[in-house]
């Protein structure tokens, strides 16, 4: 019986081994410049110049002709329907893809020639599925500046609403996590990851739908004192829900991979049809009266 299951398993464990060799040889396509370029300065500003994304092997682009700014100081809001594009444009910055037409420049250098470490250095991504790592709170939350006090800690989980639930866990800042956070809640989870993000104090930050857990009144109280703490740098706030990003200095608005309407609230209201339906179907006929 064990001759027989060795000859069962030694081809398997052979044609698996092929894979994990073929994956751990593979060359990753996003690599460092040969001559890298750092900006002279870390603003945080952002520019899309005509650019254009798709998949390889994709017949359409998902992204066409972006033309658009995002600049420190503001609070800049991306919307649009599923599949409109959202989160790959957003997946641009930190160079998860490379464009496949146009330039996308980070502090007035186009992401290619420069340094990974430089740019991911400069950014702070909290994506929309959050993940912690097995550890302690502190572990998770020093995961972007190591040298960070437990008071900056604290500080990064008052802004993010969970100040209130880590104080109750057993051992609060020393209290485990268990391997991909599943020892807490979805919106617990979320804010964790924020607070990771605040505490790197990044110049650039993007939220990428990661409000979505959360009910109406914590997530208004988070993104009031978000504003406080980031008033210097470039804000990035992908989202679902219009109550989330009503009140943004500026609202992109995304359908079939093109930019449709830019402007505040009010005025896509005046001049953006596909803004108006997305209004319409989540807040009602009185909320765009």
């Amino acid at each position: 019986m064990m001759a027989i299951a060795m000859v069962i398993l030694v081809p398997r464990a052979e044609a698996s081994a092929t894979r994990i060799q073929e994956v751990v040889s593979t060359v990753p396509s996003i690599a460092d410049p040969p001559d890298p370029l750092e900006p002279a300065s870390s603003t945080g500003l952002v520019e899309f110049r005509d650019v254009t994304f798709g998949y390889p092997g994709g017949e359409h682009p998902v992204l066409q002709d972006l033309n658009f700014d995002l600049r420190p100081g503001q609070t800049t809001a991306i919307i649009g329907g599923t599949g409109s594009g959202k989160t790959t444009l957003l997946d641009l910055v930190p160079r998860f893809f490379d464009v496949s037409g146009g330039s996308l420049l980070v502090d007035g250098v186009d992401v290619r020639r420069q340094p990974l470490e430089r740019l991911w250095s400069a950014i702070g991504l909290v994506p929309q599925r959050a993940y912690l790592f097995s550890g302690t709170v502190a572990d998770n939350l020093r995961f972007g500046n190591e040298h960070a006090t437990d008071e900056e800690l604290w500080h990064a989980l008052e802004v993010a609403q969970a100040s209130e639930f880590v104080a109750a866990m057993r051992g609060g800042l020393q209290a485990p996590i268990d391997q991909g956070g599943t020892n807490v809640s979805g919106g617990q989870r979320q804010r964790l990851a924020i607070a990771r993000t605040l505490v790197k104090r990044p110049s650039i930050y993007l939220f990428d739908d990661c409000f979505s857990a959360l009910d109406a009144g914590t997530d208004a109280r988070l993104r009031a004192a978000l504003r406080k703490e980031t008033q210097q740098s470039t804000v990035v706030i992908v989202a679902q829900r219009v109550s989330t990003i009503m009140h943004a200095d500026r609202i992109i608005v995304v359908d079939d991979g093109r930019v449709v309407g830019i402007g505040t609230h009010d005025e896509l209201m005046a001049s953006c049809e596909p803004y108006r339906e997305i209004v319409d179907s989540q807040l009602g006929e009185a909320a765009v009266a």
